[in-house]
């Protein structure tokens, strides 16, 4: 029986009649010629076959191949195109981090400048939420973003958080105006202990040896550093805690309370609502606890009775409530887009960027042990934060 030759090469699915320079001859064997069929379409160079018996159809074959080969050279591209947008994303999430970061100093800054001058804490803190309040307006009103419609089963949840979330603010504070920032944010570190206590108390949740464990060099690192603390005063001690038992308390009671998963709101929504009620709570309180602070002589007075204009103090009285509102709103989008223990992790981070830049701005003296213990509860937390982040991780089977 005669032969033919036929020359077959990658980039053409169909055939052309040339002598090339390699030639495979396909038999009857059937695993053999696939094998054959397989080098032919795969090597660089030209190639031939030759029949033999039996007719085999290459040019199919070759067609299914080349569709594979390009449906493989397609994925490669779509990944490759994935790859810019994954780091377009990386870029963002850290621009957020860094604002968050900016923002929470800024506003431990001018808050703690506002406290010295005008030590009336939960005023401060009412106009903080009146500053936020103002901002969430905005926003609704030119669309920045939906406004949430609300059931009667979500008020009285987040009316709850509300409350407890407006408590934690005015005692961080009280503890900002009587303590260092540096110390403030040290004791602040235990709010991990209080979320394991709680979760046990509310939520039955047993914690494992690890996390136990963890909590150790939190607490011990929190006593060294109190022990050794040039600025300590038990009221500012006792707010701090407290606003960790609140704050914590919150996040256990969110999880307790929480609303059918197709009511819920998405976290800026529900961030904006907690804000608004709290101003409409605190408002009052204020007045009864410390009387009608905001009033221009009065400003005018306390801003002179320390050196100061009193638009200096009105200036760092808005900055402080833009930058708490700002800082808070962001640390949300930033939990939208990572899970939460990544997000406690950036948390913890914060914290030691706030410790470190308030230390240098206001010239706290810090002691060597003083310096050891905020490092032994910062590194406790963020031990912590690994432990859950591993927990979380599902088992392979």
């Amino acid at each position: 029986m005669g032969t033919s030759t036929f020359y077959m090469s990658l980039p053409t699915p169909f055939l052309k009649p040339q002598k090339p320079s390699h030639q495979i001859f396909i038999t009857s064997n059937n695993k053999l010629n696939s094998a054959l069929q397989h080098y032919a379409l795969h090597k660089p160079k030209s190639c031939s076959i030759h029949r033999t018996s039996v007719p085999i159809l290459v040019k199919n074959s070759c067609k299914l191949d080349l569709f594979k080969v390009r449906a493989v050279a397609e994925n490669a591209g779509e990944s490759e195109a994935v790859k810019p947008k994954e780091v377009i994303q990386t870029l963002q999430l850290g621009a957020m981090f860094g604002i968050w970061y900016l923002l929470n100093i800024c506003y431990n800054i001018y808050n703690k400048q506002v406290l010295k001058v005008f030590p009336f804490p939960a005023t401060v803190t009412a106009s903080q939420f009146g500053c936020g309040t103002l901002l969430i307006l905005f926003m609704w009103g030119f669309r920045l973003h939906p406004i949430p419609k609300i059931s009667k089963s979500q008020f009285k949840a987040i009316f709850t958080l509300a409350a407890i979330h407006t408590l934690g603010n005015v005692l961080t504070n009280i503890s900002l105006g009587r303590v260092a920032v540096s110390f403030t944010h040290t004791i602040k570190a235990m709010e991990p202990f209080f979320t394991v206590l709680l979760s046990a108390l509310f939520l039955a949740e047993r914690p494992s040896p690890w996390i136990v464990s963890s909590l150790v060099p939190i607490v011990g690192g929190v006593a060294l550093a109190s022990m050794t603390e040039a600025s300590f005063n038990w009221i500012g001690f006792g707010s701090a805690m407290a606003s960790n038992l609140t704050n914590q308390s919150r996040n256990v009671f969110s999880k307790k309370f929480m609303v059918k998963e197709e009511e819920a709101l998405d976290n800026i929504n529900l961030f904006s609502m907690i804000t608004i009620i709290s101003f409409i709570l605190l408002v009052p309180v204020a007045i009864l606890m410390e009387g009608v602070k905001l009033t221009p002589s009065y400003l005018q007075y306390t801003a002179a009775s320390h050196g100061l204009h009193v638009r200096e103090l009105c200036v760092r009285l808005l900055l402080a409530g833009f930058c708490l509102h700002s800082y808070q709103q962001v640390s949300y989008m930033i939990l939208q887009m990572v899970s939460p223990v990544t997000h406690a992790v950036g948390n913890c981070v914060k914290r030691v960027v706030v410790i470190v830049s308030s230390v240098i701005f206001f010239q706290t003296p810090v002691s060597p042990i003083n310096s050891l213990g905020t490092a032994l509860a910062l590194a406790g937390v963020f031990v912590y934060s690994r432990v859950k982040r591993l927990q979380r991780k599902p088992k392979v089977a």
